[in-house]
């Protein structure tokens, strides 16, 4: 949500958890973009229906595929290569050991983008991922001012209504 409320497209999978954290919470302050695993009038995962639904009316709906093309298992990791691609960096806030977070970050790492990582409990499994990715490299991330000061993004509240912009420090103290 306070990404989306600086202006940043907040950009996911629309998968159970996280993803639909994100989407809602991006909503709250802001856009989203979900990009499928299926076409465009299909809804999966299916407990995601309304998410979907209101994405569709307030954010952006993507999808590489045709109109009827069913979720197949093999296309969400290649559909994760479009979420990397679109955006400036990859946050991941949980994953697993094996994640589709995980493929998401080493797209993000092929095409130059950056890629952030939130600490979790060290013998949690649900973190055992994102606690890798730093390990690895990945950027620390606390909150969304640590994603702001990364990406060079200047801090300004903005408005739900007010089209994104992205300001660079190198620009904002030009005359």
């Amino acid at each position: 949500a306070d990404l989306a409320g600086q202006g940043i497209l907040v950009t996911s999978g629309l998968a159970k958890g996280i993803d639909a954290a994100a989407h809602e919470g991006a909503l709250e302050k802001g856009l989203t973009c979900a990009v499928l695993g299926c076409g465009l009038d299909i809804c999966y995962p299916p407990e995601n229906r309304k998410l979907h639904q209101t994405i569709a009316e307030k954010g952006i709906l993507l999808s590489e595929y045709p109109l009827g093309t069913q979720p197949e298992r093999f296309h969400f990791p290649r559909r994760n290569r479009i979420i990397s691609g679109l955006s400036s960096g990859t946050v991941v806030v949980e994953a697993a050991g094996r994640s589709g977070a995980l493929i998401t970050s080493t797209y993000a790492l092929e095409q130059g983008r950056e890629v952030f990582a939130m600490p979790g409990e060290i013998n949690a499994e649900n973190t055992r991922g994102s606690n890798n990715l730093i390990r690895q490299g990945a950027k620390f991330v606390e909150n969304y001012l640590d994603v702001l000061e990364a990406l060079d993004f200047k801090y300004a509240p903005t408005q739900k209504s007010q089209v994104p912009s992205r300001i660079s420090k190198k620009e904002e103290k030009k005359p």
